[in-house]
């Protein structure tokens, strides 16, 4: 073998072993049924040809209108909804595939924070059973283990040990979001994806749940896929971000150079809509015209051209890919 060749394969497997999470050309899409026989006339092309990873230790945030896509990534990711096409590389083995007992193995290495924290705890449950279930699932611990087990997760998390013995529907939306969290910490997962963690949250405490989240990543040594709509909030969160569209990421970048230099139209409007703190800052807002196409009938070309003000006639026809433009800058745009 080449002493090039020898270079390459010593830089995948570094990258490899770098990279928690590599996800490959991912597609789900949701079949539509019509006519008489409920036949399958179509796809909702919820994620679309999807690709990214995530290193060991890091917060990658996830961006886009509602509809875009992003919790259903998040969720396939998870293997709660089956992939359609492509790969899901999960500390270095597929497990887009595994059912059974091999997936449920590897459930223990990825939880979830689901963004209704009203929705997501049972009303029938105490927070100490609510807390405890995934532990009980997966070891058998004496009783007595397992409570001092839970009551160190509540202090964690900031609540008091009284809370055990509390139902969910006793807490405020903040504190309820707070047992969500502690019940994700309980298998000491490696990836937890939080779905939109704080938009059904006061905006009170929403920061306190944001600073909690970072102060629980350092402990654990966790690593997050954030998913937001909320551009200020991914960007307190992340190391570094994605955007996506219509089921396609458009752009990803380090989260100052995304900031700073966005260069996908798409990317720009988003950023350009964001609030300036400072009311003697003249901002100049980037509209754009139309509505997001039906992800059952997507634009040929770029999924954005039929909103994109610097649309020409390549992009009515090829799709562009997501590559590097700038060092660790990807964008899927044929301006570049």
């Amino acid at each position: 073998m080449s002493t090039v060749s020898l270079h390459e394969n010593e830089r995948k497997s570094s990258s490899q072993a770098e990279n928690l999470l590599e996800i490959q050309n991912l597609k789900t899409y949701y079949p539509v049924k019509g006519g008489f026989f409920k036949r399958t006339i179509g796809n909702v092309k919820a994620v679309d040809n999807l690709s990214f990873e995530i290193r060991r230790g890091e917060t990658l945030g996830l961006v886009g209108e509602s509809g875009c896509g992003k919790s259903t990534a998040g969720r396939t990711i998870l293997r709660l909804l089956k992939p359609t096409d492509g790969k899901i590389l999960f500390d270095g083995k597929d497990i887009t595939k595994i059912s059974g007992k091999s997936l449920r193995d590897i459930r223990k290495d990825m939880q979830m924070v689901f963004q209704d924290p009203y929705a997501s705890l049972n009303p029938m449950q105490m927070v100490g059973d609510i807390i405890a279930e995934p532990i009980y699932n997966f070891s058998k611990k004496a009783n007595a283990e397992l409570k001092k087990e839970v009551m160190d997760l509540l202090d964690k998390v900031g609540l008091s040990q009284d809370a055990y013995y509390q139902y969910a529907h006793e807490f405020s939306g903040g504190q309820r979001q707070r047992i969500g969290i502690a019940r994700s910490l309980a298998l000491r997962p490696k990836l937890i994806i939080a779905d939109e963690p704080v938009s059904a949250l006061d905006v009170s405490v929403q920061s306190q749940v944001l600073n909690l989240l970072k102060d629980l990543q350092q402990e654990f040594e966790l690593t997050f896929l954030f998913i937001a709509h909320d551009l200020s909030v991914v960007k307190h969160m992340s190391d570094r971000i994605g955007v996506m569209y219509l089921g396609n990421m458009v752009e990803m970048a380090d989260k100052n150079l995304l900031y700073v230099k966005p260069l996908h139209p798409y990317t720009q409007a988003l950023i350009s809509a964001i609030p300036s703190p400072d009311p003697r800052l003249k901002k100049e807002r980037m509209i754009l015209r139309g509505d997001v196409p039906s992800p059952i009938n997507p634009p040929a070309g770029c999924p954005f051209h039929p909103r994109c003000p610097m649309a020409r006639e390549e992009c009515t026809k090829t799709k562009p890919l997501l590559k590097e433009v700038k060092p660790s800058h990807r964008v899927a745009c044929h301006l570049y």
